[in-house]
């Protein structure tokens, strides 16, 4: 949703570079495939006309084969519900919520344990105009038929001040939400333990080892990692016994996409779903190497620090040249507009 141009004026280079690689992030489809990506399959096609910015995926808890996804913003609040053809087998359309900017879903459990789907109302792209941001709940429904269901309502500040993401996660295991922001010096976010529908839920900053770029994520359905990707590229992160983010584990390619903004795990944990914003786009199941795989389970110690997964790999957003292409047009394109206004 277009911010007022009062709002817009008053943002300086992180917005107007925000805007910019918005626009720009098609190019992520012109960037060449990795040798490797031929291990990725088209599992299916969203045919549903409907769908035009898939944003989030899902696993449903209670359906198997069923993937949930919704559109990113100026639409009605709803979740498609999609089969294993990729044919809509129901909408729920979300009661007293609004889709301002939804960048990110999860299917994690309400205070009663209960399967749940979270949707998050998390997008900024003017890099801090919004002062806080929401995230919707509802019951995962036993039977599938599209209805209107009443959503739980979470809004959230961050500890140190506005910003953009179009990531969140809720690991499986302890149903904590995770954010991730995006751009430049991204960093990983962690809710409270319990969350409170009246006031304000804190984000604390509890890691910063994440790509810039970071247009979604997901738990692993174990919980001890978790995946974040970007436009070009994924990458595994173990997660400590201590509940924190902890090292990075391995880089993921991820196959040519026109606006790549959402992955998921498979309900066994070993690939992952990856999918794109636009009509009649397919979703892949990319299979994790091995490497990706926190084994031996992950310690408070083991979990601790950077590592050097890196070295010798190509960047975590799968190409280092068409990444720094991106960022460096849109920082021109800012200092341009911006230089235009004064």
């Amino acid at each position: 949703m277009p911010a007022p141009v009062h709002a817009r004026l008053a943002r300086p280079a992180a917005g107007l570079a925000a805007l910019a690689l918005a626009a720009l992030a098609p190019l992520a489809a012109a960037v060449p495939a990795r040798a490797d990506d031929g291990d990725a399959r088209e599992l299916f096609k969203v045919t549903d006309s409907r769908i035009t910015e898939s944003s989030g995926l899902a696993l449903s808890a209670r359906h198997p084969g069923v993937i949930y996804t919704h559109n990113d913003s100026g639409g009605r609040p709803q979740i498609f519900a999609l089969g294993k053809d990729g044919r809509t087998r129901a909408v729920l359309t979300l009661g007293g919520a609004t889709a301002r900017d939804w960048e990110a879903m999860a299917v994690g459990e309400d205070e009663r344990g209960r399967p749940a789907i979270y949707v998050a109302d998390i997008g900024d792209n003017l890099g801090g105009a919004w002062p806080y941001v929401t995230v919707y709940r509802i019951p995962e429904p036993a039977t599938l038929s599209s209805r209107t269901i009443q959503a739980t309502a979470f809004r959230f500040k961050y500890a140190d001040g506005p910003r953009n993401a179009e990531t969140m996660m809720v690991n499986p295991v302890t149903n904590r939400l995770y954010i991730v922001s995006k751009l430049f010096g991204g960093a990983i976010y962690e809710a409270p333990a319990t969350l409170r529908t009246s006031g304000f839920n804190k984000l604390r900053k509890v890691g910063d080892d994440v790509p810039s770029i970071a247009t979604d994520g997901a738990f692993a359905p174990d919980g001890r990692s978790f995946v974040v990707r970007g436009y070009f590229g994924a990458r595994v992160y173990a997660m400590g016994a201590d509940g924190k983010p902890g090292k990075s584990l391995h880089s993921v390619s991820l196959p040519a996409q026109e606006q790549g903004e959402s992955i998921t795990y498979t309900a066994g944990g070993r690939s992952v779903l990856v999918g794109s914003e636009g009509s009649d786009q397919p979703v892949y199941e990319v299979p994790l190497p091995a490497e990706a795989m926190p084994s031996p389970p992950v310690t408070a110690e083991h979990a601790a620090g950077k590592d050097d997964a890196d070295q010798g790999h190509r960047d975590a957003s799968g190409s280092r040249v068409g990444l720094f292409l991106v960022l460096a047009i849109a920082a021109a394109v800012g200092y341009g507009v911006i230089r235009r206004r004064a």
